[in-house]
């Protein structure tokens, strides 16, 4: 679902207005939320509602927490893109009421909703302290010490392949000789592209747009700066990545056209139309779930520019819900390092809690649709490789949706050639104000 930046700027807007009319309370004394302690409030019957979109892996998770917990029943609500989930959430803080108890929210418009910490309830607490990555839980940590997330996933990245094209092409299809052939680097993937499309009648990837992400989020400093500098219009390293991937695309024909996350983009799954797409642990599902029957696909351990971290999500209770302790105990349990690991075998969530990264279950998992790829080790790897997370200031979501306009109107839509699209994204950007 596709929107204008000056439309997602009007929206921050009024909505920031609304929120900032209508703070709640939250709540500070949250139960610890160990399993079959879920906080039924002495047996009582309680419901508590879960929003989440894409694939978190929760759905076996819980059915089991009911089963542990028999006083509570659990209704999910899955969105059909993470802009629809926050686009919901926001109006539903903004208007004080109609949110779920507990709602995912993804990393890159987390920023936004820790404008309003009161919104939410605190989820610190001793029982959970050293639970998740440093660079994850300061993240959604305000400056007087108020946790407003807690974290689900992380994304860090692999590329994806489908093999049989691979080979077709007379290229190394075997996950070591794949590695090798494409190189650690971005030109080096880019050149690899080239010589496929030479020899096949598929893209080399699937779109434009999917490749910005992984890049960007090789920038430190890419839109905001932290003292509130808006530079995503001049910072170079921004420009010379928007130049590349547009060049990669339309001048050397590598990718497949596809606006990541349209209708088309999901049909393509079961065609022939692209050879490769960045892959980080949670886009496994979405892979599998489009692709079903489709033989083919496997996954690498390497990735361009080195290591890269795509997404990842938190779990937050807002403070306006009728059970918010019994909210924050399956909150924790599910961000729990076992629950985590339920979630990446069921659908290649990698858990954002090092405790998981030694466990058995994690090290030794593979995939059986991906070739029986050794899944766990492969994302291990390739979290490892993460050196930093790029700064991600409150205007990140506008600004990266009006770049994300500007590449799919020259590789999608075809209506703006690279100079005219950036000269546009400028503009949107000099409104943000």
């Amino acid at each position: 679902m596709r929107r204008t930046t000056r439309a997602a700027a009007v929206l921050i807007g009024v909505a920031g207005l609304a929120l900032a009319g209508c703070a709640g309370g939250g709540d500070d004394d949250a139960p610890d939320g160990q399993a079959g302690g879920g906080g039924g409030g002495g047996g009582d019957q309680v419901t508590l509602t879960v929003a989440t979109f894409n694939e978190f892996g929760y759905e076996e998770l819980f059915e089991q927490y009911m089963t542990e917990n028999p006083n509570i029943t659990i209704e999910h609500t899955k969105a059909d893109t993470a802009d629809n989930a926050r686009d919901a959430l926001r109006n539903s803080l903004g208007a004080n009421a109609g949110a779920a108890d507990i709602e995912a929210v993804e990393v890159d418009w987390l920023v936004e909703f820790m404008q309003y910490p009161d919104k939410f309830a605190d989820l610190s607490s001793p029982e959970v302290e050293g639970r998740w990555l440093d660079w994850k839980v300061d993240a959604a940590t305000t400056d007087d010490g108020k946790l407003i997330g807690y974290g689900t996933d992380i994304g860090p990245e692999a590329i994806c392949y489908r093999a049989d094209l691979v080979e077709a092409a007379g290229f190394p299809s075997d996950r070591e000789g794949f590695a090798e052939w494409i190189g650690d680097s971005w030109d080096s993937y880019f050149a690899a592209g080239r010589e496929f499309v030479a020899a096949s009648d598929a893209a080399w990837y699937d779109s434009a747009g999917a490749l910005w992400q992984g890049m960007t989020n090789q920038i430190e400093v890419p839109y905001e700066t932290p003292e509130g500098e808006i530079v995503a219009a001049t910072n170079p390293e921004v420009r010379a990545a928007y130049d590349a991937v547009l060049k990669a695309s339309v001048e050397d024909g590598l990718s497949a056209h596809l606006g990541q996350w349209s209708t088309d983009w999901a049909q393509s799954f079961q065609g022939d139309e692209f050879a490769t797409m960045l892959c980080p642990g949670w886009m496994l599902g979405i892979i599998e779930g489009n692709a079903a029957g489709v033989e083919g696909w496997d996954i690498a351990n390497v990735f361009p520019g080195g290591g890269g971290n795509w997404g990842g999500s938190y779990l937050t209770v807002p403070a306006q819900g009728d059970h918010v302790e019994e909210a924050i105990a399956l909150a924790q349990w599910l961000t729990a390092p076992e629950q985590q690991i339920q979630a990446f075998l069921a659908k290649g969530t990698f858990p954002s809690q090092p405790a998981a990264y030694e466990d058995p279950a994690l090290v030794d998992s593979t995939n059986a649709f991906f070739n029986d790829a050794p899944t766990g080790q492969i994302f291990i790897d390739r979290a490892n490789a993460v050196e930093f997370q790029p700064y991600k200031g409150p205007n990140y979501f506008v600004i990266n949706t009006a770049i994300q306009d500007a590449i799919t109107r020259v590789d999608v839509d075809g209506s703006a050639d690279a100079e005219s699209s950036w000269a546009q994204f400028v503009s949107d950007v000099e409104a943000i104000g």
